[in-house]
C-alpha cells in the first residue's frame, strides 16, 4: 500500500480530494510580501499530479516522498543549483499546499525543506528563490567565518541576532555591524531597522561585528588616547568622568560645551545605559540620520569609562563639521553656538517622532492661560519627542501688543536655553597718561570717566576739567613700543580704544593745529644709535627706539636745525643735563689731539650705510615706553596681528600731496611686524636723489658732530600682542643739529673744531620711526604737507653721559588712581528681570498686526510658564550694536544652590499647588579674552561623587566652589532639585590633585597658539587650582 511507504505521511485522503484541494488553493493563492512558499521539483509535482488523475491508489506512478534532490548541487551543503527555471526545474506552491503534501506524503529523510520568502521588490512581488548568502565573523576572530542566508525582506536586526546565538554575544554587550564588500572596502550598518536589500547587501559580502571596550572605544576606530606611559593603557582607573578633552586647535569651545553636557545626569546615564540605541532616528530629514547622536555617544562612554585622564575628539569634531560647515576648520567659535547646534541635532537625530504632521497654530484669543500652555505643549510634544525635549525644554509666554490698534496676541512658545542680557553701563573708565607743556613737570597717570559711545574730545573735555588745561590744545595718542601707533583725530570714537591701550594725552602750546597753518604738529621719537665703526664686526649698522616720544606744536619757522635742536634740549630738561664747560673743553682737546682721523673714517662708513634699524636690531623688552598696562612679552595672552587693524598713519594735518623719490613701505619700505627696515631698504633711502635728499656736506656734518666709541647692544623688539604697522611716508626733510659745512668742497675740513659738540643729531623718519628721510639743501626752513616725524639719534656714550633713564620714566600718580576701581557686579536676577521686562520691535523684525493687516513696532513681552530639569541660561556677554562691538566683562553674582524661580514663573498650579522651581548649579562654560582672542574652559560637579572640578582641555583639576563665580562665567547649567540625585560615592577626601596630563601630549595635544597664554594670565586664579 502506498499509505504505508512513509512513516512520517498521515492517511491521505481520496486522489479526487487531493487533487482538488491542491489546485484550488495553487489557483487561488495571490503572492503577498512576507508569505511563504515552498519548491518542489517538478518531475515529482508532475508525478503527482499523473498519479491523483487516475484516481487509482495502486497505480504504478505512485510519486513516494518529495524528493527535491536535483535541485541541490551536492547532498551534504544542500546549496541550490544556480540558474534553475521555474516550471522546468522547480514549481511553487503555498505553505499551504506544501504542509498538505507534506502530510501526505513525507520528505525524503534529511532533506531540508526549500521554503522562500514573497518579496516586494520595487517593480515587483515575486517569491525569493535564491535569498542573500552573507558570511558573518567577529571583527576579534576574522577567520572564524559562518555562512547564513538571509530573505531581502529580512532586517539587519535579524542578521545582528542571528550572530548573537551563532557567536555566544551576550545580549548586554554593546555592537555595531559592518559591511565589507569584496573590494575590502566597509560602511557602517547603522539602521538595524532597514532591510538587507535597502542595506545594499548582496551574495558573496560579510557582515562583521564588533563589541564596544570596556574603555568606551571600539576596535575598529580606536582613537589616540592620551596615557601616561604605555605600561598603563589597560592599568589606568579614574574616577569616571574626571577625564579631559585634547585641543585639536581652537577646540577649547567644543571641549567646554561637551564638558558642560557630559555632566548633565539625565544625559549622561541615557546614553551610559544605551537606551539611544532604541531611538535612532534614521529617517529625520531635520536629523543627521543618527550620526551626531553616535558620535556623541562616543565621546560620552570614553568620559565615563574611568580609563582615560583625556581622550582625543576628533571624530566628533569631523561630524560636527560634516553638519554645519561654520564649524568645519580650526577657527575660534562661541560655545553657546555649538551647544545650540548639538543640542538640536540630538534631538532630531533621537526624536520619537518618524513622521511630524502639519499642527496649524491658534492664538490665544481670550482664553485662559492654562488653557492655551497645555495646547502648545501638547502640539510641540506631537512633534518633537526626545530625552533632549525631557530634559531641557521649557515654555515661553509671548505677549505682543499693537501699538496702534492695541490687538494683544498671546502665544507659549518652548524654549532649549535662556539667553538673558547683562545690564550695560553707558559710562566707562579709562586710564590715561598726561603729559603737560612744561618740562619739568612728570607726566600724570588719571581716571576719567567718559560716554561709552563717546569720541575723543569727550576724553579731552574729561580731562580738562581734571588738569585746568583747554580740551583744544590736547592731542590723544596710543603708545606702544616707544612710537605712536595712532594719533587720534578728536571726531573719531571711544570704542577703538581698547582698555589695555597705553594712551598719552599731549598738551599743546596753542589750540588746534590747522593745516597750512603758521605751527605743525612734530612727533618726536628718541632713538639710540650704536657707534659706526661696530658695523664691520658684524653687530649690525642700525638704531633702536627707546623712551617715550612726544607731540610738539612748532612755529613752521623755528623748523631749522639749530632752532629744533634747541626746542627738544629745553623740551627734555627733565630727564637730560646738558654738558659743562669742563666737559666741552676736554671734548674740544681730543678733537684736536687726534679725533680728525677716527672722525673720516666714521663719516666715511656713515654716509655709505643705512640709518634704518636692521632686522636684527630692535627694541628690548627692558626698554618699553614707560608705564605701560601692557606687559611685554603678552600679558594680555596670544592676540596676534589681528589685535590691531591697520593704523592710519596718525595724520593730523591732511594727506600726503608730496612726491617723494624713496620707495614707498609696499615696495619693501618699513615694516615693523619685521623688524623694521633692513639694510639694503636704508641704503636705497640713503642714496636716493632729488630735493628730499640728504647732501654729503650735511651727512658728513652730521657724522662728524656725533663721533663717540658704542658699546655694543642687542635688542629685540617684542610686538607684545599688537602688529604695529607703517604710517604717513609724506616727503619730510631730515634735519640734524650744529652748523652746516660751509661750500661745496669745504667738507669737514673747512669748519672750525672749536665749537660745543651737540649731545643728539636730528633725523626725519617715518611713523614706525625706521625709514629716514632726507633734507633740503641749507638750513633754512621749510614746509611740511603731512604729519612730520623726527628722531632724535643719541650716540650710546652720549647717552650713558647725559640722558637719565630714571628721571624719563618717572611718572606721578592723580589721586584718582588712589580710588579703586571696583568692577561691575550685577545679580542674576537682575538679568532675569531684564530679560522679562516690556520691550519696543526694532525695525528690522517687526509684527504683522492681523487687525492692522500691517507690520507694526509692537511692545514684546516673555515670561516664563513652565522651566525644564535642566535649565541652561546664557548670558549675553558680547554686545553687537550698530556703534560698537565689545565683551562684557562684568561680573554676574549666580546662585551655586537654591536659585529660586518661583517670582518669575506665571504657571501656579503643580501637584501640590505650586511647581518646583528651585535649582542648583551643576556646570558652567567659562570664557576669557576678548572678541577676536580667547580661550573656553569649564566648571562641573560630578555626578557620582558630587566634588567639583576645572576642565582646561586635557587638564583636569579639583575646583573649590569659592572660584566657580567669575567674570568669565558664560554659560551657566542649574539643575531642578526635584530631579537631583544624592552621589553614590564619597566625595574625595585629598585637597590637593595633580594635573591631568599625559605623556603623549606633545605629539598629540595640538592646542590652540592663538588662546592658550591668554587663557594662563586672565584666569590665573583658576589655572592654579591645587588647593592643600
Amino acid at each position: 500500500m502506498a499509505a504505508t511507504t512513509s512513516a512520517s505521511a498521515s492517511e491521505p485522503p481520496g486522489l479526487e480530494t487531493q487533487r482538488r484541494e491542491i489546485e484550488n488553493i495553487v489557483q487561488n493563492h495571490e503572492l503577498r510580501a512576507g508569505d511563504s512558499w515552498y519548491l518542489v521539483e517538478r518531475r515529482w509535482f508532475e508525478q503527482w499530479k499523473e498519479y491523483v488523475k487516475t484516481g487509482d491508489q495502486n497505480s504504478s506512478s505512485f510519486p513516494g516522498q518529495i524528493d527535491n534532490t536535483e535541485l541541490f548541487e551536492d547532498l551534504d551543503s544542500y546549496h541550490l543549483k544556480e540558474r534553475l527555471v521555474e516550471n522546468e526545474d522547480f514549481v511553487l506552491i503555498p505553505a499551504e499546499a506544501w504542509r498538505k503534501l507534506l502530510a501526505w506524503y513525507g520528505l525524503v529523510d534529511d532533506q531540508p525543506a526549500l521554503e522562500r520568502k514573497v518579496v516586494d521588490l520595487p517593480s515587483t512581488v515575486k517569491v525569493e528563490v535564491y535569498p542573500v548568502e552573507i558570511f558573518l565573523c567577529l571583527h576579534s576572530n576574522m577567520d572564524n567565518v559562518v555562512t547564513a542566508q538571509f530573505s531581502r525582506v529580512d532586517t539587519i536586526q535579524t542578521i545582528e541576532k542571528v550572530m548573537r546565538r551563532q557567536f555566544e554575544v551576550g545580549e548586554s554587550a554593546e555592537t555595531r555591524l559592518w559591511m565589507k564588500s569584496s573590494d575590502t572596502s566597509c560602511e557602517r550598518l547603522r539602521n538595524v531597522y532597514v532591510s538587507v536589500l535597502d542595506s545594499c547587501l548582496s551574495s558573496g559580502m560579510t557582515v562583521i561585528m564588533e563589541m564596544r571596550n570596556a574603555d568606551g572605544t571600539w576596535p575598529s576606530s580606536r582613537p589616540q588616547i592620551m596615557r601616561n606611559s604605555v605600561e598603563e593603557q589597560d592599568s589606568y582607573r579614574g574616577q569616571p568622568g574626571v577625564c579631559g578633552l585634547t585641543n585639536l586647535g581652537n577646540t577649547c569651545f567644543m571641549n567646554s560645551a561637551l564638558q558642560c553636557l557630559s555632566n548633565t545626569p539625565q544625559l549622561t546615564e541615557y546614553f551610559l545605559r544605551n537606551a539611544y540605541l532604541e531611538e535612532l532616528n534614521f529617517t529625520n530629514p531635520l536629523g543627521m540620520k543618527g550620526e551626531i547622536a553616535e558620535a556623541y555617544a562616543d565621546v560620552i562612554k570614553q568620559i565615563w569609562s574611568g580609563r582615560h585622564y583625556s581622550v582625543v575628539p576628533r571624530v566628533f569634531k569631523t561630524k560636527v563639521g560634516h553638519f554645519a560647515s561654520q564649524f568645519l576648520g580650526y577657527q575660534q567659535h562661541d560655545s553657546q553656538e555649538l551647544l545650540s547646534f548639538l543640542l538640536d541635532g540630538l534631538h532630531e537625530d533621537l526624536n520619537r517622532v518618524k513622521n511630524k504632521e502639519y499642527i496649524e497654530l491658534r492664538d490665544a484669543e481670550g482664553r485662559p492661560d492654562q488653557e492655551v500652555a497645555e495646547e502648545a505643549w501638547r502640539n510641540h510634544r506631537r512633534r518633537n519627542d526626545s530625552v533632549i525635549v525631557d530634559t531641557f525644554h521649557g515654555l515661553f509666554k509671548s505677549t505682543l501688543v499693537c501699538p496702534e490698534c492695541h490687538k494683544v496676541s498671546v502665544t507659549f512658545d518652548p524654549f532649549c536655553y535662556l539667553s538673558v542680557p547683562l545690564p550695560v553701563s553707558k559710562e566707562r573708565v579709562m586710564e590715561v597718561f598726561f603729559v603737560s607743556l612744561d618740562p619739568r613737570a612728570e607726566p600724570v597717570q588719571l581716571r576719567v570717566v567718559v560716554p561709552k559711545a563717546g569720541k575723543v574730545i569727550d576724553l579731552c573735555i574729561a580731562l580738562s576739567q581734571a588738569t585746568d588745561v583747554p580740551a583744544n590744545q590736547m592731542v590723544v595718542a596710543d603708545v606702544f613700543n616707544h612710537r605712536f601707533y595712532k594719533i587720534y583725530h578728536s571726531d573719531e570714537s571711544l570704542s577703538c580704544i581698547l582698555d589695555r591701550d597705553d594712551i598719552f594725552v599731549y598738551e599743546l602750546s596753542s589750540g588746534a593745529v590747522e593745516e597750512d597753518g603758521e605751527e605743525v604738529v612734530l612727533a618726536v621719537y628718541l632713538r639710540e644709535r650704536p657707534h659706526c665703526r661696530d658695523y664691520g664686526s658684524g653687530g649690525g649698522y642700525g638704531t633702536t627706539l627707546f623712551g617715550h616720544p612726544l607731540l610738539m606744536a612748532v612755529h613752521r619757522d623755528q623748523c631749522t636745525r639749530d632752532a629744533l635742536y634747541q626746542l627738544f634740549l629745553q623740551r627734555l630738561a627733565r630727564y637730560v643735563r646738558p654738558p659743562d664747560t669742563s666737559e666741552e673743553v676736554a671734548e674740544e682737546e681730543a678733537d684736536d689731539e687726534g679725533g680728525e682721523e677716527e672722525d673720516e673714517e666714521e663719516e666715511e662708513l656713515y654716509r655709505t650705510q643705512t640709518n634704518g634699524i636692521s632686522n636684527d636690531d630692535v627694541d628690548n623688552d627692558g626698554e618699553k615706553a614707560g608705564p605701560s598696562k601692557r606687559a611685554s612679552g603678552g600679558a594680555e595672552g596670544d592676540a596676534g596681528p589681528s589685535d590691531r587693524s591697520a593704523p592710519s598713519g596718525g595724520q593730523l594735518d591732511g594727506q600726503n600731496n608730496g612726491q617723494s623719490n624713496e620707495p614707498s613701505e609696499e615696495d619693501g619700505g618699513s615694516d615693523p611686524e619685521r623688524g623694521g627696515s633692513s639694510s639694503e631698504e636704508g641704503q636705497s633711502a640713503c642714496s636716493s636723489s632729488g630735493a628730499d635728499t640728504i647732501t654729503q656736506s650735511d651727512v658728513s656734518t652730521a657724522t662728524a658732530e656725533a663721533s663717540g666709541t658704542a658699546e655694543e647692544q642687542e635688542n629685540e623688539e617684542q610686538e607684545d600682542g599688537k602688529a604695529k604697522q607703517g604710517g604717513d611716508d609724506s616727503a619730510m626733510m631730515g634735519v640734524s643739529s650744529g652748523k652746516r659745512a660751509t661750500g661745496n668742497g669745504g667738507g669737514r675740513n673747512g669748519q672750525s673744531r672749536k665749537k660745543r659738540r651737540p649731545l643728539f643729531t636730528i633725523q626725519a623718519v617715518n611713523s614706525n620711526g625706521t625709514t629716514e628721510r632726507g633734507m633740503g639743501e641749507g638750513g633754512t626752513a621749510f614746509s611740511f604737507s603731512s604729519q612730520p616725524y623726527v628722531a632724535i639719534d643719541w650716540d650710546p656714550d652720549m647717552k650713558k653721559k647725559y640722558y637719565d633713564d630714571n628721571e624719563a620714566e618717572k611718572f606721578e600718580k592723580h589721586p584718582s588712581m588712589e580710588v579703586p576701581h571696583q568692577q561691575t557686579t550685577v545679580q542674576l536676577q537682575e538679568c532675569i528681570e531684564l530679560f522679562t521686562t516690556v520691550e519696543t520691535l526694532e525695525e528690522e523684525n517687526p509684527w504683522y498686526c492681523p487687525v492692522c493687516k500691517k507690520h507694526q513696532l509692537a511692545t514684546k513681552k516673555l515670561d516664563l510658564w513652565s522651566l525644564p530639569e535642566v535649565l541652561i541660561i546664557h548670558l549675553k556677554r558680547f554686545s553687537y550694536t550698530k556703534y560698537s562691538r565689545e565683551k562684557l566683562d562684568t561680573i554676574v553674582e549666580f546662585h551655586l544652590r537654591d536659585l529660586d524661580f518661583s517670582r518669575y514663573l506665571l504657571r501656579k498650579t503643580g501637584v501640590n499647588g505650586e511647581p518646583p522651581s528651585r535649582y542648583d548649579l551643576m556646570a558652567v562654560s567659562n570664557h576669557y579674552g576678548g572678541l577676536r582672542d580667547g580661550h573656553y574652559t569649564s566648571y562641573a560637579r560630578n555626578k557620582d561623587n558630587g566634588q567639583w572640578y576645572y576642565f582646561d582641555d586635557s587638564k583636569v583639576t579639583y575646583a573649590r566652589e569659592d572660584q566657580i563665580v567669575t567674570n568669565a562665567a558664560y554659560v551657566l547649567f542649574y539643575q531642578r532639585q526635584d530631579k537631583i540625585r544624592k552621589p553614590t560615592l564619597p566625595a574625595p577626601t585629598d585637597g590637593c590633585v595633580a594635573s591631568v596630563k599625559s605623556a603623549n601630549a606633545n605629539a598629540n595635544d595640538f592646542t590652540s597658539s592663538n588662546h592658550d597664554g591668554l587663557a594662563a594670565s586672565a584666569a590665573a586664579s583658576c589655572v592654579n587650582m591645587e588647593t592643600d
